[in-house]
């Protein structure tokens, strides 16, 4: 298990495991993360970690896997990349293939993030024994779910506190210790169909819709503009769906949109909720809401092992638009930042690569980080 050549060897080998999240279109059937789970437990085991597998959801674990230390009490670090990769669906290339060419690993998952689950697993393999006298209890968790609902992270923060936590993210080795939350935010609008010939006779579901889509758009938009973060910007809405009507010759009866809300820290849930719940229902009286969302990160830049990680050859702190599993641990009040080699303009895309020398300076990166805490 532990015999690869080098740390591109191993990306190619988690590559060749399908472990595409089930939700939505996965475009293969090969989906879930039991098989890659399984597969980064037998490497931990073969380094001396302490193996378990926690099951989640049905057959998507969580791999667990604390190291062995020298002596007790030491503060715990938790190095945590997720083990699931989004749709296949469009891709120009093989997503499993994992071949090397142009300097570059090609497949799904490579940058976004088997590229930095091979790398923190190489740079554990590089120091071997040494784990065990570095200054911090060494944790690895290979989270199931990332890519929707956040269940693995969510799952484990509720159990484990540990001092810190490193999650693999592709940040160009920057270190993302503030990230926007999002909440998703589903409205229907309801009418009573008639025939198209006589609409003043029934109630359009799809005016009404577009009564709240104004509103978004108009008023709620400018809003959010005003709400201001020095470090991520101000929050942002944006329409991404809609559904409606079921023929041209027949009033809507229904209407259905999705609304994209990237937040900020500073925003509270339960405000939120009553601000979007106030607005639309004055933009559309008896429309219905649904909300889903996740947590802003917001890790105090001066903590010392960002300084370690900067002085390892990370980057600056910063923030970013998108969302990880660090805010899961966040929420809990543990500092998380994430941090790893590649660059998120290529997560997701339709031919998903890892330059190998991205790979190898992430190997390092995380090696001198974990010597020096």
């Amino acid at each position: 298990m532990n015999g690869f050549a080098s740390a591109a060897d191993l990306l190619q080998a988690l590559i060749r495991i399908p472990s595409v999240n089930p939700s939505g279109d996965p475009g293969t059937d090969s989906t879930g993360e039991k098989q890659c789970a399984e597969f980064v437990g037998a490497f931990l085991d073969q380094l001396g970690a302490r193996v378990r597998f926690d099951e989640v959801l049905p057959g998507r674990p969580n791999v667990v896997a604390p190291f062995p230390t020298d002596r007790p009490g030491k503060p715990t670090l938790l190095l945590a990349p997720h083990t699931d990769t989004v749709s296949v669906k469009g891709m120009t290339i093989d997503p499993f293939a994992g071949d090397i060419r142009d300097g570059r690993i090609w497949g799904r998952g490579a940058t976004d993030t088997k590229g930095t689950l091979a790398a923190m697993l190489r740079a554990l393999q590089e120091l071997g024994p040494r784990i065990a006298t570095l200054g911090h209890e060494i944790w690895f968790a290979g989270l199931m779910g990332e890519e929707t609902g956040q269940h693995g992270s969510r799952h484990l923060a509720e159990q484990f506190r540990p001092a810190f936590v490193l999650v693999g993210e592709p940040t160009q080795l920057d270190i993302v210790h503030a990230h926007k939350g999002c909440t998703w935010m589903t409205v229907s609008t309801h009418g009573r169909a008639v025939h198209a010939s006589t609409p003043d006779l029934g109630s359009n579901a799809i005016y009404a819709m577009a009564n709240v889509i104004e509103w978004i758009r108009d008023g709620l938009a400018p809003a959010l503009a005003r709400i201001p973060d020095a470090t991520l910007g101000s929050p942002t809405v944006s329409v991404g769906t809609i559904h409606g009507g079921s023929k041209t010759n027949i009033v809507p009866d229904h209407c259905t949109i999705e609304v994209d809300l990237r937040t900020v820290p500073a925003q509270k849930r339960t405000d939120l909720e009553a601000i979007l719940s106030e607005g639309i229902a004055s933009a559309a009286p008896g429309s219905e809401i649904r909300f889903a969302h996740a947590t802003a990160l917001a890790t105090d830049p001066a903590h010392p092992l960002i300084g370690l990680l900067a002085a390892a050859g990370g980057g600056k702190p910063v923030g970013a638009p998108w969302f990880c599993d660090a805010a899961s641990f966040g929420a809990h009040g543990v500092p998380a930042v994430a941090a790893g080699p590649g660059s998120i303009a290529q997560a997701h895309t339709v031919d998903e690569w890892l330059s190998v020398e991205d790979l190898e300076a992430g190997v390092a990166f995380y090696r001198r980080f974990l010597e020096s805490i």
